[in-house]
């Protein structure tokens, strides 16, 4: 059969009056304009670095074989229809329309002459990160596990967005490359996780079947070499200690997000998986690239041979039992076979050529540091209870490849694409697919690298807690789902971590999509990401989700086309029964808690935003959240662009007849609890609306500039095309207050 590289669906053309507004837009606002008014943070691209965005490797569809001809030839159809088109990443001028926010912020901040107090605000924030850097500095903030990536955006929050949206977009086109595409995505990584900056690596042609088991055996072997290599830094002692607590410390006896049960011996852990050659843990991952290669998967799919006797753990044919320096390697025929993989402790590579296959448990760990599972076709159920399994790793690094077929994920913690210290990758190329978790699953990372990446279908995403695209202390977790109309959820089973305060709460922890989150009194956060190609999502979540940041992390989450539905708080509970707790969220779409920092990007669609509280473009505590829509008619229900405690919250809309909810749009309170005034700058708040007739629920009128609360707050409107020079300059010239 052929290889099933599907690329995502092509996007809708611009409508026609966005590339004029934007172009207006950016005149008004030119760089010459902006420094009249003095220097500022801001700089970058213009409008035309939106050719950037084409950015990544080239796309090679490759082919495997199959016993059915007429598959082949649809599976070669369709990639030939793949290959026609363009690889694409969302609307093609979204790099000018951060650019042109970032002008909007500083100069209205110039125009309301508080640009002194919001500079005050960027170095508290500084002076907060450096006083804060060592390892104990005797309060929660510390140092450990910090990440320069997240120090340097907390200390640029008008610059920030525009190096998320860079980083996102190259992300997503890397995804939808081959192993190059891949090869640049954890080279990406590894630069983020301050572990290196390589160029990308060249990879040796696979023209036989005999060639890419050679090219497995190295893989194997290189992964291998290189873990030993991570782990050297470390005494006997600490290894036992990582290896009997990482799991139970770090996830099974936790119920909350925010930090841990056991905080001092998490600490602990965290500063033995700090002192881990995580470099070389990273190139041991590294090393099993080639085999996403899809000219790999073709020769291997070619292979021919009868079938062996039975191996233990297996029912079915077996065609080839290999044995290397590296671990065993097993070769299952084209029926259907069923795979106990914790029966066969000494083998280390499982590969399938086809049939309706089942794999149980299959953990990672130090036992078995390296588990790699390739399947070439069939509706395949992957079944575990222990933690460490389906591309993922506790001490280890595993990796799934799953070409064709409808096939079932189940797992409970540590699965899908993840890993606690050292690297989980799963990718799916095709099929309707359904992935159930429970903690730490689908695309997260605790000192290391989780990815998932579902190259096409409908495909469904469940979990509880640390979940699709997580990233924790010193991790780098991934999810990115190419095309198809997508569901995910991610909470409703543990209570929300806000019931012992003043004022509590109800509703169920979240913790998932695209969320970096350090534990407090523990440790500092990592990066956490989640990208959907293309289709009519819906996302489910509990607090704390959905594009956002946690005690010095950073989250983004970015959904590249469709009409997406952003429900806020899941409708039922996690076993799919009804909830015991009233649907409320708190933080969520495009927010930042605690010294963190937040994005959310929807590049087109007529998309719906709903968070009960702190969310929708929101940033608490010395903190800077923004939501970004880039087109469509649009839908918001929250708290809309606010900043508190000492924090930047931003909502930016850029055309489309949008729909605000409620009555707090871009509201600044003078108030302040936390930080000490002045010093500590004050809120700022903004809700940035371009083109189209808008509905506010604050009774703010289309195309005005408006002070909201204090001085912080700001909702600016800006009218579409003919209308543009004369209304938005008349109306930054004469600012009006409102409620």
């Amino acid at each position: 059969m052929k290889l099933r590289c599907h690329r995502h669906s092509v996007f809708a053309v611009l409508k026609a009056s966005a590339p004029l507004l934007l172009i207006l837009a950016l005149l008004l606002f030119s760089p010459r304009a902006v420094q009249a008014d003095g220097p500022s943070e801001i700089s970058g691209p213009t409008l035309g670095s939106a050719s950037g965005s084409q950015v990544g490797p080239s796309r090679d569809a490759g082919s495997a074989g199959t016993e059915s001809a007429s598959k082949t030839e649809k599976s070669a159809e369709k990639t030939d229809e793949a290959a026609s088109k363009t690889k694409s990443a969302g609307e093609s001028l979204a790099p000018g329309m951060v650019t042109l926010l970032q002008r909007e912020i500083m100069r209205a901040l110039r125009k309301r002459n508080v640009e002194s107090r919001y500079n005050q605000f960027r170095s508290f924030a500084g002076a907060k990160l450096s006083s804060s850097a060592r390892p104990y500095t005797g309060s929660e903030l510390a140092g450990n596990c910090r990440l320069s990536w997240y120090d340097h955006l907390l200390r640029n929050p008008v610059k920030a967005p525009a190096e998320a949206e860079e980083f996102t977009r190259k992300l997503h086109l890397a995804a939808q490359g081959d192993h190059k595409g891949l090869d640049e995505i954890m080279a990406m990584a590894g630069k983020k996780l301050d572990l290196a900056d390589r160029k990308p690596r060249e990879f040796d042609a696979v023209d036989s079947p005999q060639q890419a088991i050679e090219a497995v055996k190295r893989a194997l072997t290189d992964c291998q070499l290189g873990y030993c290599q991570a782990l050297a830094p470390l005494t006997k002692s600490e290894i036992r200690m990582l290896q009997s607590n990482l799991y139970p410390i770090l996830t099974s006896s936790n119920r909350v997000g925010h930090t841990l049960s056991r905080r001092g011996t998490g600490r602990q852990l965290c500063n033995l998986l700090e002192k881990m050659n995580r470099k070389a843990m990273h190139r041991a991952a590294e090393s099993l690239v080639p085999l996403a290669n899809p000219q790999l998967l073709e020769q291997l799919g070619a292979i021919t041979g009868n079938e062996l006797v039975a191996v233990p753990g297996v029912t079915g044919g077996i065609v080839r039992q290999i044995n290397t320096p590296g671990g065993g390697i097993i070769i299952g025929g084209r029926g259907k076979n069923t795979y106990q993989l914790d029966k066969m402790p000494d083998v280390n590579v499982v590969i399938d050529l086809g049939g309706d296959d089942i794999y149980y448990e299959g953990a990672c760990s130090l036992h078995r540091p390296v588990m790699i599972t390739i399947d070439l076709d069939g509706n395949d159920a992957y079944e575990a209870k222990k933690p460490g399994v389906q591309g993922s790793a506790i001490l280890g690094i595993a990796m799934l490849l799953d070409v064709a077929g409808n096939d079932v994920y189940r797992a409970k913690d540590v699965a899908q694409g993840a890993c606690v210290g050292g690297a989980g990758i799963l990718i799916d190329y095709a099929g309707d697919d359904t992935y159930i978790g429970l903690r730490r699953a689908q695309g997260e990372a605790l000192a290391g690298v989780g990815i998932h990446i579902d190259r096409s279908g409908n495909d469904r995403y469940h979990a509880a807690l640390w979940a699709q695209g997580m990233g924790g202390p010193l991790g780098f977790g991934l999810l990115d789902d190419l095309d198809g109309k997508d569901h995910y959820f991610c909470g409703g089973l543990y209570l929300n971590s806000y019931l012992d305060d003043d004022n509590p709460t109800p509703g169920y922890e979240g913790w998932g999509q695209g969320v970096g989150g350090g534990l407090r009194a523990v440790t500092n956060g990592g990066i956490g990401v989640i990208l959907d190609g293309g289709g009519d999502d819906i996302y489910e979540a509990g607090y704390l989700s959905h594009g956002g940041g946690y005690w010095c992390g950073v989250g983004i989450a970015r959904d590249f086309g469709g009409n997406d539905q952003r429900l806020g708080a899941t409708r039922k509970a996690y076993s799919g029964g009804a909830r015991t707790q009233r649907r409320f969220v708190r933080f969520s779409n495009g927010f930042a808690v605690h010294y963190a920092v937040g994005f959310l990007f929807d590049d087109e669609g007529n998309d719906t935003y709903n968070s009960t509280i702190m969310g929708v473009g929101y940033g608490w505590d010395c903190a800077v959240g923004y939501l970004c829509d880039f087109g469509g008619n649009d839908r918001y229900s929250g708290n809309e662009g606010m900043g508190a405690q000492a924090s930047l919250g931003v909502l930016y809309d850029f055309d489309g007849k949008d729909v605000y909810l409620g009555s707090r749009q871009g509201r600044a309170s003078s108030g302040i609890s936390y930080h000490p005034m002045p010093r500590c700058g004050g809120n700022f708040s903004f809700v940035i609306d371009y083109g189209g007739t808008d509905k506010y629920g604050s009774g703010a009128r289309n195309n005005s500039f408006i002070q909201r609360g204090s001085w912080g707050g700001f909702l600016i409107d800006r009218p579409k095309q003919d209308e543009i020079n004369k209304t938005a300059e008349k109306a930054t010239r004469k600012p009006t207050k409102g409620s």
